[in-house]
C-alpha cells in the first residue's frame, strides 16, 4: 500500500453562484523515498493540490489516506496534529518570521515536540550546520541573502522530522547556483526515506526528481517515473509531538513586543498613566482617611461611646431655664427644649450592658474665667476629664487627678504665662463660671485647681481644657448645683464591640419610645471615610476614562498586529499550531502590555507618593499618600482585565483567519 493516496479529489471555487472547477478527479499514489515534481502552468491547480495534501484546505470532495489511515478533514484538531507530525513546508517566498532570529525560526516546529530546551536548540543548530548556516544562527532573516533564507526554510521544514516535505516553487526566487544547491538538498532529503513533493512550472526542477506528474486544467495528463525512488532508511527515532505550551506563546509574544518596542512603549505609557492615576488617588484616599481617623482618635478614645437622653428636636420650643442645670453649663447656652438628665436607674441599666466596662458622667462648662497671679482669660468651653478623652492631647504633664486641671496651651497657658507656658504645671489657678443652682437661681461656681498638664488639639480647631471630675462635682455641690448629667461616657472593653453596643443602646425602648442616643467616634470616622472613599472613587472614575482610552489603544494595536502578522499566522498554522495557539499568542502580547503598564504605574506611584509625603510631612507631619498592597494588587488585576478584554476580539479574529489566505498575504 502506498504511503500517501489521493482518491477522486474534486475542488471548485465559486463566484456568487458560478462554479469554477480547479481539480477534477485527481487520483495519485506516493511512496516514501520519492522526489515527485508536480509540473504545470499557473492556475492549473498545483498549489490547491498541495494545500489539500498538507491539510490546509478542507473544502473538497474525495479522500486523502496517509500510511493506511484516512484523513478526516472535518476535524480541525486532527489536521493540526497531522501537520505537526507529518508535514514540512518549503515556500518560494521563504516565509520566515522577520522578528525571530534564524535559530528561532528553525525552532518553531521543535517547540511542538517533547524535546527539552537544550535538545531543541541542539537539533536546530545541527540542522543549520547541515544547510551551511550555523554561523548565521543569531541573525535575523533580513540580514540573509535569498539562497540563505531558503536554506533556513529547509532546516525549519526538517526540524520536526516529518515524513512528507512539500516544496511550493522552492527555487522560483533563486539564481542558478542556489537552485542547484536546493535541488541537491531536496534529493538528499528524499534519500533519507522522506516523501518530497515539489510544485513547479520549471522543467529543469522537475527533471531533478524521481517522478514527474503533469497537471493541466485540474487533471493529470501525465505521470512519469524518471528514476527509481530512493530506498527508505529506517529512522532511529521519530520525534513525538505535543500541543504548544502556553509558555512558548508567551515567549513568542514577548519577542514580537520587543521587536516593535517603540510602538508598544507608547501603548504601555498611555496605559501606565491611567493605572498610575488610579493607584495614586486610591493611596491619597487611604492617607486622608488615615489622617482624619488619626486626628479624631488623638482627641477622643475610640473605645468610648457618648450617650445622651433621646429627644426629638422642637425648634419652636422656648429655652428652658433648667436646660443646662444638670451639666453645669452657663444659661447663655440655651436650648430648644428641656434637656433630660440620667437617673441612677438608667445609669445602672447602661452599666449592666455586655461589653460596657465603666460609665462616667460628662459635664460641659461654658464661659469659664481663669485667673492666675493677677492675669485672667476666658475659655468658651471646658469639660471634666473622662475616659473619652485621649492622653495624646496632653503635650506636657499628665492627666488631672483630684484637685487638678488640664489647660490648653494656646487658649489659656500662653495668655497666663507668655514666656514659658510649661511653668504653669504644678501651679494653682482659679476657675469661675456661672450656672443655675437647684432652685433656678443664677450662681457662681468657683474653685481652685492645680495645673497637671498642658493640652493641645491635634487638629488645631478646638482647645483642650478639662478638670478632674471629683474636683468639679465638689465645687458644684458647694454651690448647690445639681450634679446629675445629661451625657454619659461609656467605656467599651474592646474596639470591635463599640458599634454593636452603640446600636444596642439606640434600640433600647420603654413603652415603645426610644430612650437613648448613642454616638461612637468610630461611626463618625466611618462616615468621614465614606465621604473620602466617594471622593477617591470619583477621582478613580476620572482616571478610568484614561484607562478606557488605553483599552481602545490596545485593541487598535492588536488589530494592527494581526494585520502585520497575517502571513506569520499562516506560517504557524501550516507548522501545526492550532487556533487556540494563535489566540494565546495575541492575548499574551496584550498581557505583556498590561503587566508592564501595571509595574511601571506601581513604581511611579510609589516614587511620586514618597516624594509628595516628604514635602507634606513638613506641613502636616503625616504621610498622606499611603499605597497599600491591596491598591497594588487591584491595579494589576485591572490591567490584566483590560488587557484580556482588549485582546479578545483581535485574537479571535487572528485565529479565525484561513491559513491559505493568510499565507498568500503580502
Amino acid at each position: 500500500m502506498s504511503y500517501l493516496q489521493l482518491s477522486n479529489i474534486h475542488k471548485s471555487y465559486y463566484l456568487g453562484k458560478e462554479e469554477f472547477p480547479v481539480l477534477n478527479g485527481i487520483n495519485l499514489n506516493f511512496e516514501l523515498g520519492e522526489f515527485v515534481s508536480i509540473l504545470g502552468e499557473s492556475g492549473g491547480g498545483k498549489s490547491t493540490l498541495m494545500n489539500i495534501i498538507g491539510g490546509l484546505d478542507r473544502e473538497f470532495t474525495g479522500s486523502v489516506t496517509v500510511d493506511g489511515h484516512k484523513l478526516d478533514h472535518s476535524q480541525e484538531k486532527k489536521l493540526d496534529a497531522y501537520r505537526r507530525d507529518t508535514i514540512g513546508y518549503i515556500y518560494q517566498s521563504y516565509n520566515l518570521i522577520s522578528h525571530l532570529t534564524v535559530l528561532d525560526n528553525v525552532q518553531l516546529s521543535l517547540d511542538m515536540t517533547t524535546l527539552d530546551k537544550a535538545q531543541r536548540e541542539k537539533r536546530a543548530l545541527n540542522l543549520l550546520d547541515r544547510v551551511g548556516l550555523s554561523e548565521h544562527a543569531y541573525k535575523y532573516p533580513n540580514q540573509l541573502s535569498g539562497g540563505q533564507k531558503q536554506r533556513v526554510a529547509i532546516a525549519r521544514a526538517l526540524a520536526s522530522d516529518p515524513k512528507v516535505i512539500i516544496a511550493d516553487e522552492p527555487t522560483g526566487a533563486l539564481d542558478a547556483q542556489n537552485t542547484e544547491e536546493v535541488l541537491e538538498m531536496l534529493n538528499s532529503i528524499a534519500q533519507e526515506g522522506r516523501l518530497v513533493i515539489t510544485v513547479t512550472h520549471s522543467q529543469h526542477v522537475a527533471d531533478a526528481g524521481t517522478r514527474i506528474v503533469r497537471l493541466a486544467d485540474g487533471k493529470i495528463v501525465d505521470d512519469t517515473e524518471i528514476k527509481s525512488p530512493y530506498k527508505p532508511k529506517q529512522s532511529p527515532s521519530k520525534l513525538r509531538s505535543r500541543l504548544l505550551p502556553f509558555s512558548v506563546s508567551l515567549r513568542t509574544a514577548f519577542k514580537h513586543f520587543r521587536f516593535h518596542l517603540g510602538r508598544n512603549s507608547l501603548i504601555v505609557l498611555g496605559t501606565t498613566i491611567g493605572l498610575f492615576a488610579v493607584m495614586l488617588f486610591s493611596g491619597l484616599g487611604n492617607g486622608i482617611s488615615g489622617y482624619i481617623s488619626n486626628q479624631i482618635t488623638k482627641m477622643t478614645n475610640p473605645q468610648v461611646i457618648t450617650v445622651s437622653r433621646y429627644a426629638k428636636m422642637d425648634p419652636s420650643a422656648a429655652p428652658s431655664p433648667t436646660a443646662a442645670m444638670g451639666n453645669g453649663s452657663s444659661p447663655s447656652m440655651g436650648a430648644s427644649q428641656t434637656v433630660k438628665n440620667f437617673s441612677k436607674k438608667q445609669i445602672d441599666q447602661l452599666s449592666a450592658l455586655k461589653h460596657v466596662s465603666s460609665v462616667e458622667k460628662t459635664y460641659n462648662l461654658s464661659n469659664v474665667k481663669i485667673d492666675y497671679q493677677g492675669k485672667s482669660t476666658k475659655v468658651a468651653s471646658m469639660s471634666n476629664w473622662t475616659q473619652s478623652q485621649s492622653s495624646s492631647s496632653i503635650t506636657k504633664g499628665k492627666q488631672p487627678k483630684a484637685g487638678e486641671v488640664i489647660i490648653d496651651k494656646k487658649a489659656v497657658a500662653k495668655k497666663l504665662s507668655k514666656s514659658d507656658p510649661s511653668k504653669l504645671i504644678g501651679k494653682s489657678i482659679t476657675l469661675n463660671y456661672q450656672t443655675m443652682d437647684r432652685t433656678g437661681k443664677l450662681v457662681n461656681v468657683k474653685f481652685n485647681a492645680k495645673v497637671s498638664g498642658i493640652g493641645k488639639s491635634s487638629s488645631g480647631i478646638s482647645s483642650v481644657n478639662a478638670v478632674n471630675t471629683k474636683t468639679l462635682t465638689k465645687a458644684m455641690k458647694q454651690a448647690n448645683v445639681n450634679t446629675d448629667s445629661s451625657s454619659l461616657s461609656l467605656k467599651i472593653n474592646s474596639l470591635d464591640s463599640v458599634k454593636g453596643v452603640a446600636q444596642k443602646i439606640n434600640h433600647v425602648k420603654s413603652d415603645g419610645k426610644r430612650l437613648y442616643s448613642a454616638t461612637a467616634i468610630t461611626s463618625i470616622i466611618d462616615k468621614v471615610q465614606t465621604y473620602v472613599n466617594l471622593a477617591s472613587l470619583l477621582l478613580a472614575i476620572i482616571a478610568g476614562i484614561s484607562l478606557l482610552v488605553s483599552a481602545l489603544m490596545i485593541i487598535v494595536t492588536m488589530y494592527m498586529s494581526v494585520s502585520d502578522r497575517t502571513k506569520e499566522i499562516g506560517i504557524l498554522r501550516a507548522l501545526g499550531e492550532s487556533k487556540r495557539d494563535i489566540r494565546r499568542m495575541f492575548i499574551s502580547e496584550s498581557l505583556i502590555i498590561g503587566v508592564l503598564s501595571a509595574s511601571l504605574a506601581t513604581i511611579l506611584a510609589l516614587g511620586i507618593g514618597a516624594i509628595a509625603n516628604i514635602f507634606i510631612k513638613s506641613i502636616a507631619a503625616y504621610a498622606f499618600v499611603q499605597i497599600s498592597v491591596t491598591n497594588v494588587v487591584s491595579v494589576f488585576v485591572i490591567a490584566l482585565i483590560i488587557s484580556l478584554i482588549a485582546a479578545w476580539l483581535p485574537a479571535r479574529h487572528a485565529a479565525a483567519l484561513n491559513p491559505i489566505d493568510a499565507l498568500s498575504a503580502d
